[in-house]
């Protein structure tokens, strides 16, 4: 029985996604297209820009490796006169082509080959926050969780009135759940500056955080898992 056509609502995000591989392409069409998303597919940065010209849209998927223009140079000439975001795709996984693709103006970094499940959370992810309205309201100054109180602006957690030691790599992941207290914060967001997002490696963070607050680690109360997402802080009411 051939499977039924997916037809996305008008109002769906459109994604502009630019590959040489038509394998790749006609592949991310139909999975996309099946999670919701209106999709165009074009094999080369000439067509990407002409595509670009005469239509809105509101993320690129880019392929970093395609004949003459690649994707690092469409994306530094991209960012020169519009905002749209940007997801790399490329089967480098160096540090310094990660690097330079996030300097070209990339909001995310993808090495291939990838699960099309991460893909889709990572556009998700990066939707969300481009879309989330700027709130006026001012964040708050400390976080209350059990016994601790985590100072957003010095940094600081203490127990009590017992200071807890902690890494900068750990206050820089706590003051990201704080600032959100409640709500999910993709991994994404919880991941070290300019590093490509590692799932393995932010997990093991928190892990190492939660040593520090929670009684029993393998049963955290405070710094809790949202399955394929990625953390959030639970606060004293």
């Amino acid at each position: 029985m051939p499977r039924p056509i997916v037809v996305p609502p008008d109002d769906a995000p459109h994604l502009l996604v630019v590959d040489d591989d038509a394998r790749i392409l006609a592949l991310l069409q139909r999975y996309l297209t099946e999670n919701g998303y209106r999709v165009t597919t074009v094999a080369s940065a000439a067509e990407a820009r002409a595509k670009l010209e005469s239509l809105s849209f509101d993320l690129l998927v880019l392929d970093v490796m395609m004949p003459g223009e690649s994707g690092l140079d469409l994306a530094r000439g991209l960012r020169g006169r519009s905002d749209v975001p940007i997801l790399m795709l490329t089967a480098r996984t160096d540090p310094a082509e990660r690097i330079a693709g996030l300097e070209s103006g990339a909001d995310d970094y993808l090495g291939k080959p990838f699960e099309p499940r991460e893909l889709l959370l990572r556009i998700g992810a990066i939707l969300k926050r481009i879309s989330a309205p700027q709130s006026t309201t001012k964040p708050p100054e400390a976080v209350r969780f059990g016994d601790f109180v985590f100072m957003l602006d010095r940094g600081e957690l203490k127990r009590g009135i017992e200071a807890v030691r902690i890494t900068e790599r750990e206050r820089d992941m706590l003051r990201a759940l704080a600032r959100a207290p409640g709500e999910t914060v993709p991994r994404t967001e919880l991941a070290a500056p300019g590093v490509e997002a590692s799932e393995r490696a932010v997990d093991v963070q928190v892990n190492r955080l939660r040593r520090k607050i929670e009684d029993d680690p393998a049963n955290p109360l405070f710094i809790q898992t949202v399955r394929g997402i990625g953390y959030r802080l639970v606060v004293a009411p």
